[in-house]
């Protein structure tokens, strides 16, 4: 796997570099080509937090762990990566053996930071949008760990937006022209 590593308000060290391409190496097993990810660390007040984010074919895993300790948090990491990855693939398979094809989308929320108590938009992000049914979006909200996705609905052609509610289940805001 191909690793890109940052640090935020932290030196990057190489035994950090290695650990972590150790521990994300046992994932390798599941990847039938090589992967692309980025790693960030950053420290917040007492808080280590790892960041990791796996490109792969038609979808993005990714996680975001913290602990009082940067190597338990790396652990904790690998540990969700690998239960979602393991998710995927179930789904995949269930999915292929009824003859139907699956495909993701990435859609990151836009991140709000306040100045001077105004909100601005910090980030942009471009994607395209691939057709998909309800059922592979809110497969995909659960792999990117979001509270809502933008999607393609694959049966009416149409800009969807599907949320999770407090009660567990999920909305969907379907638009009216």
């Amino acid at each position: 796997m191909k690793l890109n590593f940052t640090g935020k308000n932290m030196e990057v060290t190489e035994a950090l570099k290695d650990v972590t391409e150790k521990k994300l190496g046992k994932l390798d097993k599941y990847f039938q080509n090589d992967a692309e990810g980025s790693v960030t660390y950053s420290v917040e007040r007492n808080r280590k937090i790892i960041e990791v984010t796996i490109n792969l074919p038609g979808t993005i895993l990714r996680t975001e762990e913290s602990s009082d300790d940067m190597y338990a948090s790396i652990d904790k990491a690998v540990d969700v990566l690998e239960r979602q990855i393991r998710k995927y693939k179930t789904k995949l398979q269930r999915r292929y053996n009824n003859g139907e094809t699956i495909r993701f989308e990435n859609i990151v929320p836009l991140n709000d930071e306040l100045e001077n108590d105004k909100p601005k938009v910090v980030r942009t992000k471009r994607f395209d949008m691939k057709p998909m049914n309800i059922e592979e979006a809110i497969l995909q909200m659960e792999l990117l760990r979001h509270n809502f996705f933008i999607f393609m609905n694959a049966d009416s052609d149409d800009l969807n937006v599907l949320y999770k509610r407090k009660d567990g289940n999920y909305g969907l805001i379907e638009p009216e022209f």
